[in-house]
């Protein structure tokens, strides 16, 4: 698939087939994710894959609209580091695109995947700190449920010319 059609073609998907995903495919996707642009190129984000069963099941009680994190094979918690990021600000930016760039990846590889946010919502941020004991200054930005798709959704087009405006509104 050419870079537009997996663009153009990326759904969420929150069924998940009963099978693991290989190592060497959750590389390329977190590699694809660290590829993402980031202000001043700090790149201020980290990763952490979850897929301990334990773990994902005790997901959906700290983010109720996770639900399907349970049932995945795997999952990935994007997070900043707001020692490293460029300034106040700039973490739900930068993360936005690494968050962006490991989508399209997922669909790319045949993986399906579903964007869990986290960011700015105080009980989910600190649910994550504790369920994964992460260390001070990581902040939980979003959740990436992903496995083997056990659903197939239709690309609607989303393309709006209303919404576009030139030279001014």
């Amino acid at each position: 698939m050419d870079a537009y059609q997996n663009l153009v073609t990326r759904r969420s998907i929150r069924k998940y087939l009963d099978r693991p995903i290989p190592p060497e495919t959750i590389d390329m996707v977190l590699e694809a994710a660290m590829q993402a642009p980031s202000a001043v190129n700090k790149q201020p984000w980290h990763f952490v894959v979850i897929d301990d069963r334990g773990l994902l099941e005790q997901i959906p009680a700290i983010h109720p609209n996770a639900r399907m994190a349970s049932g995945a094979p795997c999952a990935i918690l994007v997070c900043g580091d707001s020692a490293s990021a460029h300034g106040p600000g700039y973490i739900p930016q930068d993360c936005s695109a690494a968050t962006e760039n490991l989508l399209l990846a997922a669909h790319a590889l045949g993986l399906g995947a579903v964007w869990c946010g986290i960011f700015s919502r105080p009980e989910r941020e600190e649910g994550f700190q504790s369920l994964l004991a992460l260390p001070g200054g990581i902040v939980p930005f979003s959740l990436v449920a992903l496995g083997y798709p056990d659903e197939q959704k239709e690309s609607p087009r989303r393309y709006r010319a209303e919404r576009v405006h030139r030279n001014g509104w």
